[in-house]
């Protein structure tokens, strides 16, 4: 856990990955029933969806979030942000991929709007830690905003104005999340997938501020 890099390695010196992902996915998301790789682009995620990416900490408890939220049709975890193209999970926590741990989310913006799913990114982590979330520590655990368009990248660098600025009213450290256009995402082992179904009482990590939203 202690001991992984907690800062990024020049691209020339991360792992070179493969060409093809090297298991095979789930076709089903294992608790909504629905295409694991949903995309409204593909025809494989109703016409109107939208595709959001975000990195809170440990994946298990970030995807069970939001899976959770009314409106969100799809959920899966995976590695995003590095250079190392189809990366295992150890490659990633040896921290010489570069990449962090993310959930893609396929939601319903007649439901859930993308602000309502940032706000809920901001609640329940903490974007203050840097290269951390609580006892998480290493590259792969960096808060992250990948948008999508540039209305994503609107709400995105709004709503992370405003909270920051409630936070420093709070006295609380500046928001250290990584805000940039969606890189290429990598699905995780399909052991990742789901995994707080699978286990119940498996490892949460929420590592969060205490601070609301401002209404």
């Amino acid at each position: 856990m202690f001991g992984r890099p907690t800062a990024l390695f020049p691209a020339e010196q991360t792992l070179p990955g493969r060409t093809e992902r090297p298991f095979d996915l789930p076709a089903k998301h294992r608790v909504l029933g629905t295409p694991l790789d949903a995309d409204p682009r593909t025809g494989t995620a109703p016409e109107g969806y939208e595709v959001a990416y975000f990195g809170l900490g440990c994946f298990w408890g970030a995807e069970e979030v939001y899976w959770k939220t009314p409106g969100v049709w799809s959920t899966s975890v995976g590695y995003q942000g590095g250079t190392t193209p189809n990366p295992t999970y150890e490659e990633v926590c040896s921290g010489l991929t570069n990449h962090t741990e993310a959930v893609r989310i396929v939601f319903d913006p007649a439901v859930v709007s993308y602000a309502d799913l940032v706000k809920t990114f901001f609640e329940v982590h903490d974007p203050t830690q840097g290269m951390r979330q609580g006892n998480d520590v290493g590259t792969q655990y960096r808060s992250a905003l990948y948008y999508t368009s540039p209305e994503q990248e609107q709400v995105a660098r709004e709503l992370t104005r405003v909270y920051g600025e409630e936070l420093a009213r709070r006295g609380i450290g500046e928001i250290t999340t990584e805000i940039r256009e969606a890189p290429v995402y990598y699905f995780a082992e399909p052991a990742h997938q789901q995994y707080l179904d699978r286990v119940p009482n498996g490892y949460r990590c929420h590592a969060n501020t205490g601070v609301a939203f401002p209404a």
